[in-house]
């Protein structure tokens, strides 16, 4: 019996939409992640990008556990010597909330071309308006 291989035209995008108010950050991220990869799907292989899209509303109502809100910190060097910035995650939450999302999920995908593939077909909004309704996004429950 021989390994089935999914060729490019076999591959079916579908859409879903998360709504992570009141959820955890990781759990929101894992769930993208993987729907956007595609391993929830049967025909999944690693070496392919057969993920779907995804759109995540309501970010900013994200929830951090323990303490992570006030210690936790992102990190980036500017380039000039010494110029390393830190932020803590509650400011970052304030001002970017999408941003937040965008890293928690990129930090789950490989940085391969296909995980860089996979992450432009994440959308993430603040609130819980969205212009996808087009694309009939189905619900997915965590």
């Amino acid at each position: 019996m021989s390994t089935y291989m999914p060729k490019a035209g076999d591959i079916t995008r579908s859409w879903y939409i998360i709504d992570a108010e009141g959820q955890t950050l990781g759990k929101v991220a894992t769930k993208a992640a993987d729907l956007l990869r595609g391993k929830h799907k049967p025909t999944f292989v690693p070496h392919m990008d057969c993920g779907d899209h995804v759109i995540i509303v309501n970010a900013d109502k994200i929830v951090l556990t323990g303490k992570k809100l006030e210690q936790k910190m992102y990190y980036h060097h500017t380039g000039y010597i010494g110029n390393m910035k830190q932020v803590k995650y509650s400011t970052l939450l304030a001002k970017k909330p999408e941003f937040v999302m965008t890293k928690a999920v990129k930090g789950m995908i490989p940085d391969t071309t296909i995980g860089r593939q996979a992450l432009t077909r994440l959308r993430v909004y603040a609130g819980p308006e969205h212009n996808h309704a087009a694309q009939k996004p189905e619900k997915v429950e965590l």
